[in-house]
């Protein structure tokens, strides 16, 4: 056999050395950061939960997830060990920035394009913008007969009885 012919089989056995050296690595990243925990740490579970870490044994881990509510899990079901700030940011919503005089980014962007005479007199003029719709409470009545149907009405839909045969 000539080289040229084994040359695909050396790329494919290549690939396969790196990617199972890469998964390898992941493995024990992920025993590393399991081995970190501590009572007290933040954990995300590979299912979503949040919970605080309150014992760490060979195998299990016992966390809190509620005022009385302790679960244990496998050491294997951790899928992250949060840093104490991500913790409550997540779970409790607490921001910790160090630039809190930063400017803050408003929530829309009228607030960027209007300037603080066009804001107040918007804030003394708050009645309704007339779209084209009406509702039906704001229509006046009608002072056609009761008789006379409308043409622009839709037929009343019915259970399939009819009394015209």
């Amino acid at each position: 056999m000539s080289l040229l012919t084994l040359l695909p089989f050396i790329v494919l056995i290549g690939a396969m050395f790196l990617m199972t050296r890469s998964a390898k690595k992941k493995q024990q990243q992920a025993v590393e950061m399991r081995n970190q925990m501590q009572p007290g740490s933040g954990v995300r579970t590979i299912g979503g939960m949040y919970a605080t870490v309150k014992e760490v044994n060979e195998d299990t881990v016992l966390v809190d997830a509620g005022p009385g509510v302790e679960l244990l899990f496998a050491k294997n079901s951790i899928g992250a060990v949060l840093t104490d700030d991500e913790y409550n940011r997540i779970v409790h919503g607490v921001e910790h920035d160090l630039k809190s005089d930063a400017d803050i980014v408003p929530d829309d962007a009228s607030s960027l394009t209007e300037t603080d005479d066009s804001a107040a007199d918007a804030g003394a003029d708050d009645k309704a913008v007339d779209l084209g719709k009406k509702d039906t409470a704001d229509e006046p009545a009608d002072d056609a007969p009761a008789g006379e149907a409308k043409t622009d009405e839709e037929p009343k839909k019915t259970d399939g009885d009819s009394e015209a045969k």
